[in-house]
């Protein structure tokens, strides 16, 4: 696992809303983490159900490439 404290529920709903400038970027960076980890759950999901690496860059929005690379394991 990574050292990233787990920031879902209302402390993340309240560091995003906040006017100090820290706490709104420690929001962004755990809604980043947030989204990689949903996007690699869902990859995995797509590709086990055999949607094509095109199909997952076409609703993603990116290139093939590009979620290939990121996505692809060995």
């Amino acid at each position: 696992m990574n050292d990233e404290p787990d920031r879902s529920g209302p402390d993340l709903d309240s560091e995003a809303a906040s006017l100090d400038p820290e706490q709104g970027l420690i929001a962004v960076r755990a809604l980043r983490v947030l989204a990689d980890r949903l996007e690699e759950v869902h990859v995995r999901n797509a590709r086990t159900k055999g949607w094509s690496w095109q199909a997952i860059a076409d609703v993603l929005k990116v290139s093939r490439q590009a979620v290939h690379q990121k996505h692809f394991r060995d």
